[in-house]
């Protein structure tokens, strides 16, 4: 059966829940089902992928820590230079430090340790390796479950609705 992508009244995601309180929510006319699997329960009602609240629900802001496993996390254990994927990744700084580039979401890539020593105390333009996607804050903690979720090939009808995230 599996995972059911809740989605606010504004279409952001919210939350992931299992399929059966999915269907409690749909039953009780809470949420409207946006995707489902083509199967079935014993009663024809199909299985739901992607449902929406009817109502808006305010969700107090979380800030995300800046962390190695994180940063890892975001840039998917790969390289942002050279595409290598792997566990010898280490952290690179955009803007050097010795330039004056700090910690920062926007700053901190993914980097194989051959690159990182590569490109060294410069820019990527200045080194000639453009990054493979733009470094950028995460906008919750639920971008990580559900890019894990659609890169491991389950729930690709969520990416339609996780573009913004």
């Amino acid at each position: 059966m599996g995972k059911v992508l809740v989605l606010n009244a504004s279409y952001e995601p919210l939350n992931i829940t299992t399929w059966r309180r999915a269907v409690v929510l749909l039953l009780k006319g809470k949420a409207e089902q946006l995707e489902y699997q083509k199967a079935e329960l014993r009663t024809r009602f199909p299985i739901p992928t992607v449902i929406r609240l009817r109502y808006y629900v305010r969700v107090p802001y979380k800030e995300i820590p800046l962390t190695r496993r994180n940063i890892l996390e975001r840039d998917n254990h790969t390289c942002q230079y050279c595409y290598y994927k792997g566990d010898n990744l280490t952290l690179d700084h955009v803007n050097p430090r010795s330039r004056g580039g700090g910690d920062s979401w926007e700053n901190l890539v993914a980097a194989c340790v051959r690159c990182n020593v590569k490109k060294g105390s410069r820019t990527p333009d200045e080194a000639s390796m453009p990054l493979l996607s733009k470094p950028r804050r995460p906008y919750s903690s639920l971008y990580f479950e559900i890019a894990r979720s659609i890169r491991s090939g389950h729930h690709q009808e969520w990416q339609k609705y996780t573009i913004g995230i």
